[in-house]
């Protein structure tokens, strides 16, 4: 069946759709209430469910053979991303962003075969960006801007000491994962350490995924992220040339429900930055 999927076809399916839940987001943002989940900082609104609903809703009526993965209907030990060909919805990224009216959350829409990110469609309503992107196909900001926007200059090489870099505190804090992020985090900016230029917290891994795909940020390190939050930024920043290994040292094919990445975008030197990177990781993430 999947080689009859016409996945240009899907991707201009879900950028209406995405179009469209972007009023939905917009006309929420600041005005919804909101609960915690794992913790105080780790927070659903009533928009995100709204959202879930009517992407579910959308997909399954247009392409009912399909399988469905969305952040707010996922259920622990039952929910499981197969070989099907699946819809992988995360219906707000960056919710404490839109709780707080910050104009960088996103509705994120992937869809997989084979568990392979073949489609992504990310739009911020707020900025009115979409970055799309299909296996083959290439990706692109608005359509029309071939990603990405930004390419290093020739014959420069990508290093630590020269990268710009997303990172993320995420919602432990405290423990082994958030002990490795900060010493990882201060050997990164130390002068005797990677002395790197300069960290970006954008507060939604599709946002971050996508600044890398556009060469605004060099690479995004993070842990605990789902299927959903980096599905379709995945595509995307394989098509803009980029990829994504493993956020613990010597993995460099993760599975996209891993929940430990590390971002690169593409360019000299790619492989020495990724093992540089990981020598730089002071511990071992465990999500």
């Amino acid at each position: 069946m999947s080689s009859d999927i016409n996945l240009l076809e899907i991707r201009d399916f879900l950028t209406e759709l995405a179009y469209e839940v972007g009023k939905l987001i917009t006309s929420n943002t600041g005005k919804t209430t909101f609960d915690d989940k794992a913790n105080a900082v780790d927070l659903v609104t009533e928009t995100d469910a709204a959202v879930e609903r009517l992407v579910a809703d959308r997909t399954k009526a247009r392409y009912p053979e399909f399988d469905f993965l969305g952040e707010e209907s996922y259920v622990p030990g039952v929910s499981k991303l197969t070989d099907k060909p699946t819809f992988v919805v995360d219906p707000i990224d960056g919710t404490t962003n839109f709780i707080h009216s910050f104009p960088f959350s996103c509705t994120s829409l992937g869809f997989t075969i084979n568990r392979e990110p073949v489609v992504g469609v990310i739009y911020n309503p707020f900025l009115d960006w979409l970055y799309t992107g299909v296996k083959g196909h290439g990706a692109y900001l608005n359509k029309t801007q071939k990603l990405p926007l930004r390419k290093p200059p020739v014959g420069s090489k990508l290093t630590i000491q020269n990268a710009l870099i997303g990172i993320e505190w995420g919602t432990q804090r405290s423990g082994n994962n958030y002990q490795v992020k900060t010493e990882t985090f201060k050997k990164l900016a130390a002068e005797q350490g990677g002395f790197a230029h300069g960290f970006r917290s954008l507060g939604s891994a599709a946002m971050n995924i996508s600044a890398v795909a556009a060469g605004q940020l060099d690479a995004y390190w993070e842990g605990g992220c789902y299927a959903w939050d980096v599905c379709a930024g995945w595509v995307i920043l394989s098509e803009a040339g980029g990829r994504i290994v493993g956020g613990n040292p010597g993995q460099w094919e993760p599975a996209v429900d891993e929940r430990i990445y590390l971002a690169v975008r593409g360019g000299d030197g790619s492989d020495e930055f990724i093992e540089g990177f990981w020598d730089s990781i002071e511990g071992k993430l465990d999500y």
